[in-house]
């Protein structure tokens, strides 16, 4: 038995088992415990109706064993052989550090190795390696990474969405069965995000035991949360892949994605900050404070004119920004959706005089310069697809389906991949662009290669490679992640992007939950959040200019909107919000995010310093209610013997609701413990629907 510990949770893992089984992951057991203790204490009956063993739930669980859930590892030879192999332990190592164990495996007879290794830090991350030791090729149907969790654990919290309805939540009852969700979409998806949570019956942000699991992987996957007849369960997740898309030849290998883990004893809110903090500790987590920006889809969206652009840049320098991006339509014949994709050079209709003249403008203005970009993507009607119809990924002898007019371009393919490396490279060489919006707009459907095979897997891994060689080419530059707004937001892509578009829809209200939702897995200096226009292009709604700023100002705060139209008024507004999250960016972007269990009316979450000194929280109304008076929103995560001055930290031009008088409190301030916070809290305003109250905490 060999333990992992970052103090306050332990992995046990059984090291015998042939794949390797953990035991025990969750509470910390203490330093002196007896580990054969706990595998004594947690020996299981064998039952009546069954078979004369209990297959262990191993990290690939093993049919061959009588295990009866989905096995770990589908797959065979030629004939069907080696289908459901049984391994058996060879060796097994563990750092100087104890936080990183590595255990090999063989089956002699199936002619199989399989490593598995376990890394605890902030989080539990789990990958596994299945090396073909034999003379034939083997191919691989499935190898996922397994957990088993506390058999106490029986509610789910899953997400569901769609394109500008991402992260919504979904908690089921787990007493028996299973939940299986799984994603053939080619990316992340919207539909399908690869996170699980499980906790004990009532779990919420603050109180309860809680398992959460997320498979850090931006193509295609299956995640699995089962309960087995005898009571035990177990998460499962990994690269789902269709058929033939890896076959291992002999002394080749297969490595599954990592499954990201964390544990809590008290609720989400700590689980979803060990995700976080494990995303800060990565070397390209951006150190430098996230610039404001503007971005110019929802302003001009293909209407692209240098002169408007320049007074675009002029509007948004003075409100403060920092950062101007130039969305779709300045290269190729792109003039609307339907052309030009991957013809990826300066468009000498829109832009005569190139991008410089542009560019200079707005560095001029002191803001850097951003750019949009597609590069796995292509148009039929574009130079490149009528050069090389071959690059696509499609099968041979079928009429591909199209999907907001374009084609999948085969990165896979070396004379692709080398097309969209030089085409880059020469823009990012010639052009002062400090950021790149790297977008991808549609499904794989039938993605295959040229010979017939399918591809989303090779599409994949080139994807990686082709952001890794960029990120060599120009290590000054930085890259956002967008897929038609959330659909590729994992921790894999995170090692190479600083920033991800969180969502398409800029509608606070819609904002409000998917925000909620994208904080169980990412923090906020990497959500893209912008103020929109005061009638959502995606939604119609119409909405204050408080309510908006107030719902983006919890991420990395961006505008999209056509700032030369502004009132008076909302230029006004606008700058001092843009400044009020300057002042406060840094504890909003380095601190750990907390949310609170409210009537689904309301929604209530915000940041506490690390060292619990300092606070921002937002409270909103969403919707009407049966009363016209919130209730006290009790702030429980501080320090219970500190004190702490409360102030509203008021945004220009927002208004409350009908009363004739409003909590005093208000407008004075007000001085309370950590545990008055915790145990009775504050009373916010009468609100309208739509609407949110920040407040500032600093510890006095």
């Amino acid at each position: 038995m060999i333990r992992l510990s970052n103090g306050g949770t332990d992995v046990l893992v059984d090291v015998t088992t042939g794949a390797p089984t953990i035991v025990h992951w969750g509470a910390s057991l203490g330093a002196e415990v007896d580990l054969a203790s706990v595998l004594l204490s947690l020996s299981r009956p064998i039952v009546h109706g069954t078979v004369d063993s209990v297959a262990p739930v191993s990290t690939v669980p093993e049919h061959a064993l009588g295990f009866t859930g989905r096995p770990g590892l589908m797959g065979r030879r030629g004939g069907g052989l080696a289908w459901a192999p049984q391994f058996s332990a060879v060796s097994h190592h563990l750092s100087s550090d104890s936080k990183r164990l590595s255990v090999d495996a063989i089956d002699a007879v199936a002619e199989l190795g399989l490593n598995v290794t376990f890394l605890l830090d902030d989080v539990l991350h789990v990958w596994a390696t299945l090396t073909n030791t034999g003379d034939r090729r083997y191919s691989v149907d499935g190898l996922t990474v397994t957990l088993p969790v506390a058999e106490h654990a029986s509610e789910l919290l899953s997400f569901e969405g769609r394109w500008s309805r991402e992260f919504h939540p979904l908690r089921s009852d787990w007493s028996s069965g299973s939940l299986l969700a799984e994603n053939r979409r080619g990316r992340t998806s919207h539909e399908s995000p690869p996170m699980l949570f499980t906790g004990e019956r009532g779990f919420d942000e603050w109180s309860g035991e809680v398992w959460g699991a997320h498979l850090a992987w931006s193509g295609n996957h299956t995640m699995l949360a089962e309960r087995l007849a005898d009571g035990r369960r177990y998460l499962q997740g990994g690269e789902l892949l269709h058929p033939g898309e890896v076959v291992i030849e002999p002394g080749q290998t297969y490595t599954t994605p990592q499954v990201i883990a964390a544990y809590s004893p008290h609720g989400l809110n700590i689980a979803t900050q060990a995700f976080h903090r494990s995303l800060r500790a990565l070397p390209n987590h951006p150190s430098t404070p996230r610039p404001v920006l503007l971005n110019t889809w929802e302003a001009i969206y293909y209407q692209h004119d240098t002169d408007k652009l320049k007074s675009l840049a002029d509007a948004a320098a003075d409100l403060g920004i920092e950062r101007f991006v130039l969305d779709d339509g300045w290269f190729g014949s792109r003039r609307d959706d339907t052309k030009g994709l991957g013809d990826w050079w300066v468009s000498d209709v829109v832009y005569p005089a190139g991008l410089t003249p542009l560019i200079a403008h707005v560095t001029n203005l002191g803001m850097d310069f951003g750019i949009w970009v597609e590069p796995e993507m292509v148009n039929p009607d574009s130079d490149v697809f009528r050069a090389h119809p071959d690059w696509v990924l499609a099968t041979p002898g079928y009429e591909p389906v199209l999907g907001r007019q374009q084609l999948v371009l085969n990165l896979a393919n070396s004379a692709a991949f080398g097309f969209i490396v030089e085409c880059l490279n020469r823009l990012l060489s010639d052009h002062d662009i400090s950021y790149v919006k790297w977008d991808m707009n549609r499904d794989h459907i039938q993605g295959s290669n040229q010979k017939g095979a399918a591809g989303t897997h090779a599409q994949t891994t080139a994807l990686y490679q082709l952001l890794d060689k960029l990120r060599r080419l120009h290590p000054n530059v930085e890259f956002e992640s967008c897929a038609s707004g959330g659909a590729r937001i994992d921790h894999e892509i995170l090692k190479r992007t600083e920033r991800v578009w969180t969502s398409d829809c800029n509608d606070a209200l819609e904002r409000q939950t998917i925000q909620r939702g994208a904080s169980m897995l990412i923090p906020p200096e990497i959500m893209g959040a912008h103020i929109g226009p005061t009638r959502a292009h995606t939604t119609g709604r119409t909405q204050s200019l408080s309510f908006r700023a107030a719902t983006a100002m919890f991420g990395h705060l961006g505008v999209e909107w056509n700032v030369t139209k502004l009132t008076d008024e909302e230029r006004t507004v606008l700058r001092a919000v843009i400044a009020m999250h300057k002042e406060h960016r840094e504890l909003l972007h380095s601190g750990n995010v907390v949310r609170f269990d409210t009537d689904p009316a309301y929604n209530a979450h915000g940041v506490y310093a690390a060292d619990q000194s300092e606070g921002i929280v937002a409270f909103a109304q969403l919707t009407t209610t049966t009363s016209l008076t919130p209730p006290p929103l009790r702030l429980p995560g501080l320090d219970y013997v500190a004190t702490y001055r409360i102030d509203h930290l008021r945004i220009p031009g927002e208004r409350w609701g009908p009363a004739r008088v409003q909590p005093t409190w208000l407008l004075s301030g007000v001085e309370l413990t950590g545990r008055q916070l915790a145990a009775h809290g504050v009373q916010p305003p009468t609100m309208h629907p739509e609407s949110a109250l920040l407040l500032k905490l600093t510890r006095v």
